[in-house]
């Protein structure tokens, strides 16, 4: 509500008296008509908007004559609908829009990121699932890698163990023989020739007591191959044990295919002496070496090429701190398509059947676990070098 007083002395009449004078107003742009409000000086506005207004007002006195005035009024607006006021309000709204905004999005996020975690812990468990599965597979893998490499051992060790049975079994049979000789000359009063005996019977024991330490050797090798390693490094002789797993491997293949036949060079290093490795380990790792030199020789030997003779090379070099054990063949060489995967597990270039594809990935963690490196040099047509890098320390 607008109230407007009016003042008699802004008014240009003759006034005799006051009370006679008759007042009429009209405010523009909100009045149609003037307004008579008789003797009244005051003039009521209700719900008047804000803004700039020119009240016209008439004063009649009462010989009639007419005085009129107008005045500028503005109307201004309560504090709540003031400019600042609409800027807080907009300022409130825009900071309630954010926070329902901010709300919306936290709670889509936490609803995505439940949503996350259950699917990642889904998969989590599909995936720890699929690893106990594959762990398991593996380990059987593994185990039959072994399985074939003590098989191999066995057949060459069976071969190895035969010939100082032989000789055991030849001598004893001789002394036998010798011991009733001795006998009959000594009946007869020769001593002589009953001594000469003697010595015979003394040589062949001898011969009986090399051979069979020999048998025992190649038992507690076997022995010592085939029990689980226990990790510990001792000082090894690294040109014995290549010799060694040289000719079990050979022998071995000869036991399953009494065809094959390959030559075998050697040399080795003898500066080298003793170094620090786990020797079943590192052994198994030079056995699947020179067994695949063997099977390519062999393959290639098959495949009827003229004057081609098979032949796997083993020698031992000592380079600074390091001793190389070089595994070399005359095969076909190893194709450069296939070259960056034979290290891989499961990769074999083998038909179905002959092998697992862990021969190569076992031997070359085993190596890598010794420090050490395990490399190839191949030429197609000309055949391959596995060179096994070990520290001597």
């Amino acid at each position: 509500m607008t109230k407007i007083r009016f003042h008699l002395s802004s008014m240009p009449l003759i006034i005799k008296n006051p009370g006679d004078i008759k007042y009429l107003y009209k405010l523009d742009n909100y009045d149609n008509d003037w307004r008579d409000i008789g003797t009244e000086r005051k003039a009521t506005f209700f719900s008047l908007p804000p803004g700039k207004y020119t009240l016209r007002i008439k004063a009649i006195n009462a010989e009639g004559s007419i005085a009129e005035k107008a005045m500028s009024i503005t109307i201004t607006p309560p504090w709540w609908k003031t400019w600042w006021a609409y800027m807080i309000y907009a300022l409130l709204f825009i900071l309630a829009g954010y926070a329902v905004y901010k709300y919306q999005k936290n709670y889509i996020v936490k609803t995505e990121r439940e949503r996350t975690q259950q699917k990642e812990l889904a998969q989590a468990k599909e995936i720890e699932k699929a690893y106990t599965e594959l762990k398991a597979t593996q380990a059987q893998l593994v185990q039959s890698e072994k399985m074939a490499s003590l098989g191999e051992l066995t057949a060459g060790i069976a071969h190895e163990i035969q010939n100082p049975l032989n000789f055991v079994n030849n001598f004893s049979e001789v002394n036998t023989e010798l011991i009733s000789e001795m006998k009959e000359e000594l009946n007869k009063g020769n001593i002589e020739e009953a001594k000469t005996i003697a010595n015979d019977i003394d040589e062949n024991e001898q011969k009986i007591i090399f051979h069979g330490k020999r048998a025992d050797a190649i038992v507690k090798g076997m022995l010592q191959h085939s029990r689980s390693s226990n990790g510990v490094k001792e000082p090894t002789n690294i040109n014995a044990l290549a010799d060694e797993y040289l000719r079990l491997a050979y022998h071995g293949l000869r036991a399953k295919d009494k065809s094959f036949n390959a030559g075998m060079k050697t040399d080795f290093d003898e500066s080298i002496g003793n170094i620090n490795i786990i020797p079943q380990d590192i052994g198994r790792v030079i056995l699947n070496l020179i067994t695949n030199a063997f099977y390519v020789v062999d393959e290639k030997k098959k495949s009827g090429i003229a004057n081609y003779e098979p032949t796997v090379s083993v020698s031992t070099k000592k380079i600074g701190d390091k001793v190389e054990v070089n595994v070399k063949d005359n095969g076909n060489g190893i194709p450069q398509k296939v070259l960056d995967k034979i290290f891989q597990p499961f990769f074999t270039t083998k038909p179905t059947g002959q092998g697992t594809g862990l021969g190569l990935s076992l031997s070359y963690d085993i190596v890598k676990a010794h420090g050490g490196e395990l490399k190839v040099e191949t030429n197609e047509n000309e055949g391959s070098t596995f060179i096994i890098q070990l520290p001597t320390n």
